[in-house]
């Protein structure tokens, strides 16, 4: 995509937040079953729960814009998910998977943060 103004740029952004909303709302069901903790197994789930509302919050975004929806890969994201799958596979099931699990869900978290203060910041200017 050629991003020439504010506009081009705000649909790059949602593009990307779109697809990383994707890819983590395939990744936490697996997330929840590798966990052994009860409480971060349900965490999972509550964060699948939100997750899929903010695909369904983009998708409207992108209505009203007059778009289909559209996912830009989200390199962030798929490295995210990356680190994860070497956990599971790599950590036998106990409390240390879990805390490696954990830190990857609070990225996440965090990295999904980030653009949609930007988007925010986009939208003001």
């Amino acid at each position: 995509m050629n991003i020439e103004n504010m506009q081009d740029l705000f649909v790059e952004q949602i593009q990307d937040l779109y697809d990383a909303e994707q890819r983590l709302t395939k990744a936490l069901p697996d997330m929840a079953e590798a966990a052994t903790s009860p409480e971060l197994r349900r965490a999972f789930e509550d964060h699948l729960s939100e997750t899929q509302g903010h695909v369904s919050r983009l998708e409207r975004i992108f209505e009203g814009m007059g778009l289909s929806p559209k996912a830009t890969a989200c390199d962030a994201m798929k490295g995210l998910i990356k680190e994860v799958e070497s956990i599971v596979s790599d950590i036998k099931q106990s409390p240390l998977r879990d805390a490696g699990l954990n830190r990857r869900g609070q990225l996440s978290s965090i990295m999904k943060l980030r653009p949609m203060a930007r988007l925010r910041l986009s939208h003001e200017i």
